[in-house]
């Protein structure tokens, strides 16, 4: 028995050792990298990738996640903000706790339909859109790499779990009736809010490295798909922007909080983004709105990417769902039905001036912070198939109908 130890005892030896020499390996490539990154900046891709496949074949099981973690700060040091936070699409978006895809229960049209909104070029003066670069050819990208993009335009017809109000559409998801939901909905709206020079809006993020595919196209590449991005121009920080612009532009004073709730964990992120808010209500107590800004993940069980878009005027526009939640009588919510009425008169201004740009109202047993303001909503800019320059142009649109919404409610 004693032998035996003995020998066990060595062979682990034998084994560290083995692992020590792999992992002195792995350090003198980031080495090797470090120095080629002042030469060859523009393949800090091709380096992360190739220090991350040299981790998985050289260090055991464990060991991986820590090299990631180490040579991603590595790069980050040199490449400053213009690195991705490399998550895989199936585990970015909203998790599947957070989900709000409707694609079982609304229609998929070839050709969204056109708003009948004229809204002239002058209306829209100093705003732009990120652009967006030409996409490679799919020709660059192996068959068997090839993941598809399709465009979905979301609708719903009154009936069902879909409620009719003004010019929009709920859809109710909780187990209250078409009645009772119908009741709260033709209850007045109570919100008000100030002729002032104080804050009334808050726009912030949860999920503030959700970012969108960089190209309009049918196809993306399976192997380096990157749904997260850190570079606040580059994901959903950026369409808060806009929002917050052009609500300051009419006088509706509004902070913008850039926050990355969800870096460099994603759980956890609601309660830190909770903190946040609260933060903001104690030194603005004249904040009234809070709109918390993501974007919504929709694909295939075989891959496929949805992106939710309509077209208005002459553009592919992302469309826009607002979530509401309601309270099970566990969630610490008992004025839900105030941040309902909001929802619900956003989403009918949306409609009845840019038809199309919305997905139905999600009401459903949510809580996503709404508990800490009756003018609290969450709103999903496209899915990670849209692009940014589609999402930019639903924000100024929902932040236009925001404007006539509020300017309505002033006292």
């Amino acid at each position: 028995m004693r032998r035996r130890h003995v020998v066990h005892t060595v062979n682990n030896n034998k084994g560290n050792r083995f692992i020590l020499r792999r992992i002195a390996a792995v350090a003198a490539l980031a080495i090797c990298i470090r120095g080629a990154w002042a030469i060859y900046p523009q393949a800090k891709d091709f380096l992360y990738t190739a220090t991350l496949v040299s981790a998985a074949m050289t260090v055991p099981d464990g060991a991986v996640e820590l090299a990631k973690q180490r040579f991603e700060e590595e790069l980050k040091e040199h490449a400053g903000d213009d690195i991705s936070d490399s998550v895989p699409f199936e585990n970015s978006g909203t998790s599947s706790q957070e989900s709000s895809d409707d694609t079982q229960s609304q229609t998929q049209e070839e050709n969204p339909p056109e708003s009948e909104n004229t809204e002239s070029e002058n209306e829209q003066e100093g705003f732009t859109v990120t652009p967006t670069p030409e996409a490679p050819s799919i020709d660059d990208i192996p068959e068997e790499s090839r993941g598809v993009i399709a465009s979905r335009h979301y609708e719903a017809s009154d009936g069902g779990v879909y409620i009719q109000y003004g010019s929009g559409i709920i859809k109710n998801a909780t187990n209250l009736s078409r009645e009772a939901v119908q009741g709260y909905l033709n209850k007045p709206l109570e919100m008000t809010i100030a002729d002032t020079d104080e804050p009334q809006v808050l726009i912030m993020h949860t999920h503030a490295t959700e970012s969108y595919y960089e190209y309009d196209a049918e196809y993306y590449d399976t192997r380096n798909a990157v749904w997260r991005n850190r570079d606040n121009e580059k994901n959903v920080v950026r369409v808060g922007q806009v929002i917050a612009d052009e609500l300051n532009k009419a006088g509706i004073v509004t902070l913008h909080d850039e926050t990355q709730h969800d870096y460099p964990s994603y759980n956890g992120s609601y309660e830190r983004s909770e903190e946040t808010v609260k933060k903001y209500l104690e030194q603005y107590p004249s904040i009234k709105v809070v709109i918390d800004v993501h974007r919504d993940a929709i694909q295939a069980s075989d891959g496929t990417v949805y992106k939710a878009v309509s077209e208005i005027n002459g553009e592919k526009t992302a469309q826009v769902m607002i979530i509401a939640g309601c309270d099970d009588g566990t969630m610490g919510m008992p004025e839900w039905d105030k941040n309902l009425r909001f929802a619900a008169a956003l989403q009918s201004t949306m409609e009845e001036n840019y038809p199309g740009l919305t997905r139905p109202v999600l009401f459903d047993y949510r809580k996503y912070n709404q508990h800490l303001t009756n003018g609290s909503l969450l709103l999903e800019f496209g899915s990670h198939g849209n692009t940014l320059a589609e999402c930019e142009r639903a924000a100024y649109y929902v932040a236009q109908s925001l404007i006539k919404t509020l300017s309505a409610l002033k006292k």
